[in-house]
């Protein structure tokens, strides 16, 4: 990939987000890229982001920001230190780009999974809440640039991850109140959070990754998402419009269900992440593209099984299916993850560049 030439501006997303016809090219998006991808590109180390330690939180942020303004982006991603507390697991990382550990939330059990598990639970107040990251892009943003802030995961998700999948399952049937009460919590932190950032200097627009659905259907009933769930993202997503910034949301998995609830209920702006497997993105532009931006969608399993050369076909095939009349934004179908090869991803933006710029 030869180097891009260097022209943020963040409008030309909004352009897109907000359906209002064609800008000068495709932007490009990303719910987060992993540090080891970063460290690749930039050909840097990246150190950890120690939250004590703010030299190398710094380093961390100004490679960052250095790596989405080289590539091409129109933002810069931001995201808040929540220290909820989960039970994870660890495994080795087999990834080229590999990491000590892999890590993942427990799905048999939890940390909360009775009343006494969640009297005792220490949930995060709102002023031990770390902003820093916010604070320091907002304040060293190359011109034309903005921040897209990442919330700290989403309503469903934190609730999964606290009360383990299969204890919170069955916890919708034999004690709902208990689910209704974490669902209050973790709604109530993140309208929190989100009411402070959008508040925060050059804050453009908002994502929840809010994970609902896997490879055939929702995680959980369509009824438990309206009780539980969409109340607390239109709440959010109220907080961003009331401020004048568009509510992206990230959500995997088979949500053909629940998509009139997010576009005309909850009211989000943009819809992000697709896999060939469930329904490939550009059926999703024809499906919903008059109602909604369509973001990304560069299948990850694709990305990562074949050769550059297929990618670069591949990508030219979803712009020329998808770009046409805007509201659509390239980037992979969730995250530019660590197994990724780095080649296949820079082959991706470059068939931006030069098959992406709207006559």
């Amino acid at each position: 990939m030869k180097k891009p030439p260097t022209d943020p501006d963040f409008n030309r997303l909004l352009k897109v987000i907000y359906r209002q016809g064609e800008p000068d090219r495709v932007p490009f998006i990303e719910l987060f890229a992993d540090q080891e991808i970063i460290a690749a590109v930039t050909g840097e180390p990246l150190p950890a982001a120690a939250p004590d330690d703010r030299e190398l939180r710094d380093r961390y942020l100004q490679r960052s920001i250095r790596f989405q303004y080289e590539l091409g982006y129109d933002y810069v991603a931001a995201n808040v230190v929540v220290n909820f507390r989960f039970d994870w697991l660890k495994s080795e990382d087999t990834a080229e780009l590999k990491r000590d550990q892999r890590t993942w939330i427990n799905e048999s059990d939890g940390v909360i999974t009775s009343w006494e598990d969640f009297e005792a639970y220490p949930f995060p107040k709102p002023e031990e809440i770390d902003y820093y990251n916010v604070e320091y892009l907002g304040k060293h943003l190359p011109d034309g640039m903005k921040i897209i802030f990442e919330g700290p995961g989403g309503v469903l998700e934190n609730i999964m991850w606290l009360m383990g999948y299969e204890p919170f399952a069955l916890a919708l049937w034999d004690d709902p109140a208990l689910v209704q009460a974490v669902a209050e919590k973790v709604g109530g932190l993140l309208v929190n959070v989100f009411s402070t950032a959008v508040e925060m200097p050059n804050v453009g627009a908002v994502w929840l990754g809010d994970d609902m659905g896997f490879k055939t259907s929702t995680m959980i009933s369509v009824q438990h998402l309206r009780q539980y769930v969409f109340p607390w993202q239109k709440k959010l997503v109220d907080i961003a419009h009331a401020h004048g910034v568009p509510f992206l949301l990230h959500s995997c998995g088979n949500l053909e269900g629940v998509m009139d609830d997010l576009i005309d209920d909850v009211g989000i702006d943009g819809k992000h992440s697709f896999e060939d497997v469930i329904l490939p993105v550009a059926q999703a532009k024809r499906r919903w593209g008059k109602r909604v931006a369509i973001l990304g969608g560069v299948d990850m399993d694709f990305l990562t099984r074949r050769s550059e050369e297929e990618v670069r076909v591949y990508t030219r095939k979803i712009l020329e299916e998808c770009a046409p009349g805007g509201g659509y934004a390239l980037g992979t179908g969730n995250t530019v993850a660590n197994y990724i090869p780095v080649r296949n991803y820079l082959a991706m933006l470059d068939e931006g560049w030069n098959y992406g710029k709207y006559k």
